[in-house]
């Protein structure tokens, strides 16, 4: 390879799948209309708690901001893919790429944070029911909620000039259909342990810290769950925390998992596919945990789907509160 400027590279080329033309089609017919159903399911999610005043509570507060991560999250990766495998183009743009790198690290670390302050939710929610709406004041859960995106958002602008500054001898094509940090670094010509040492540090406040705070919560959970005497009381605060944890394990499982291979070529190109499961899988299924396994929601739903007296009392509702949270 030559020694080309990397600041004059004007794209790079994103292998993906190209390897494989066939797998190309099948991927392209599977991708699109789950991006549609996601794009979909977390508007739903998004519009139905803005509307009713019902769902107007920290809970629902919080699961907007995961619908909104996760379409941002799927449309800064899925849009280009389809590009890429609808033709021989294999192209980014290097802008259209640092927007990737930048999105992909700011959002995957806010959701990590977020998912914290969800599980600290449901444990004052099952702790301390009495004090829950006290505890769970509008002012907490806004600085809860802006601490989650500072930093994700430092995290990321921590990262991404340091990954795309490293010297790549000319090489323009990615191993990957994104530019993630891990396939940036592999194209470097430089030593990285530097780089990859500073991911790590990083890696353990953005990703492992939330996950440890989520666990002791969840210790704490099932120590009040079991001491409730009746049945019913056991199994309505399971109910409160089953759609939480079943994202959280979606989440982290594709995460832990993916991060966790061995640096082989067989191991890369099952990264790839981890990489999009993690990328459609979650904020696909998400919006359909939360709705199948909530009443509220559901209700909700049914109420606005069927254009009953009561969704105009609701929209009236939402004119006067608009803006503002009301619990």
């Amino acid at each position: 390879m030559g020694t080309a400027n990397d600041s004059t590279f004007s794209h790079f080329i994103l292998l993906g799948f190209s390897d494989r033309p066939q797998l190309e089609r099948v991927l392209f017919a599977v991708i699109l209309p789950a991006y549609l159903l996601t794009l979909l399911g977390n508007s739903t999610i998004i519009l139905v708690s803005r509307l009713d005043p019902h769902l107007h509570t920290p809970m629902y507060f919080f699961l907007t901001h995961l619908s909104f991560l996760d379409l941002s999250f799927t449309s800064s990766s899925i849009p280009q893919l389809l590009y890429n495998l609808r033709g021989q183009d294999k192209t980014i743009s290097y802008v259209g790429c640092a927007l990737q790198l930048v999105l992909f690290l700011g959002l995957g670390g806010v959701e990590c944070l977020l998912l914290a302050v969800m599980a600290y939710d449901r444990f004052v929610a099952v702790c301390k029911p009495l004090h829950y709406m006290v505890v769970m004041s509008p002012k907490l859960c806004v600085g809860l909620v802006a601490v989650a995106w500072g930093c994700g958002v430092a995290n990321s602008l921590a990262m991404f000039p340091v990954t795309l500054s490293l010297t790549r001898c000319g090489r323009r094509s990615v191993d990957h259909f994104l530019c993630e940090m891990p396939a940036l670094i592999r194209i470097a010509c430089v030593n990285t342990a530097a780089v990859e040492g500073t991911v790590f540090v990083l890696a353990i406040g953005i990703v492992l810290s939330p996950l440890v705070f989520i666990l002791v919560s969840y210790g704490y959970i099932v120590k009040a769950v079991l001491q409730i005497r009746s049945a019913a009381g056991r199994q309505k605060a399971f109910n409160t925390c089953g759609s939480h944890l079943t994202v959280v394990s979606l989440f982290y499982g594709n995460i832990i998992y993916m991060y966790m291979q061995p640096r082989n070529s067989s191991s890369q190109d099952q990264g790839k596919f981890l990489t999009l499961l993690y990328n459609i899988s979650t904020p696909l299924l998400n919006p359909l945990i939360y709705t199948l396994r909530n009443k509220e929601v559901k209700g909700a739903l049914r109420r606005l789907l069927l254009g009953s007296r009561e969704t105009k009392e609701i929209r009236a509702g939402s004119r006067q509160t608009r803006g503002k949270l009301s619990w």
